[in-house]
């Protein structure tokens, strides 16, 4: 790690102050935090995170920022889910740097499936070799997107992000959409 401190960044709205210190408190352990509070950008969410990561999503990470304070902050999100019942709906984006960049939403209705998605997340870092495997993915991926697949009870790539083009994972292969 350099000796300039790196920097988190927190994007959200509809959270209680004591959230988003808690929050701040289990980051701020191991980054710079900027926080940015914004409007209500989707309709369907009540309370939205957006968390940039500015480390690749993999085992040197939960080492450094150590599984202990990872489990903190996956309890926060699940007492967040908890606080807002079942009327008021919860996202979370949690983007890690890294090539590529990779990107959980968490945002199941459902407080069950949420839950089991929040803690699911770590994971995939074992399924990481496989789902990223050149042969299996469109050409120079440099962003991919897990969704959390509640019918399989797991998380799976569902968009892939290669220069300016967007694939979505559809009838067993990928679909440019964009």
């Amino acid at each position: 790690m350099s000796k300039e401190p790196l920097k988190a960044h927190l994007k959200y709205y509809g959270f209680s102050p004591w959230e988003i210190e808690v929050c701040y408190g289990v980051l701020h352990s191991r980054f710079e935090v900027i926080q940015e509070e914004i409007e209500q950008n989707e309709e369907d969410f009540a309370t939205m995170l957006n968390l940039d990561i500015p480390l690749p999503f993999n085992e040197q990470f939960f080492k450094w920022f150590e599984f202990g304070r990872w489990d903190k902050l996956k309890f926060l999100f699940k007492e967040m889910r908890r606080r807002r019942g079942s009327k008021h709906l919860l996202k979370i984006k949690i983007n890690f740097s890294g090539s590529p960049k990779i990107s959980f939403v968490v945002d199941a209705i459902e407080r069950q499936w949420f839950n089991t998605s929040i803690e699911k997340i770590d994971f995939v870092l074992e399924l990481l070799p496989y789902h990223l495997d050149p042969q299996k993915l469109p050409s120079d991926v440099s962003k991919v997107v897990y969704r959390f697949d509640a019918e399989h009870v797991r998380w799976r790539l569902k968009t892939v992000y290669s220069g300016q083009k967007k694939f979505e994972f559809k009838e067993n292969g990928w679909k440019i959409i964009t």
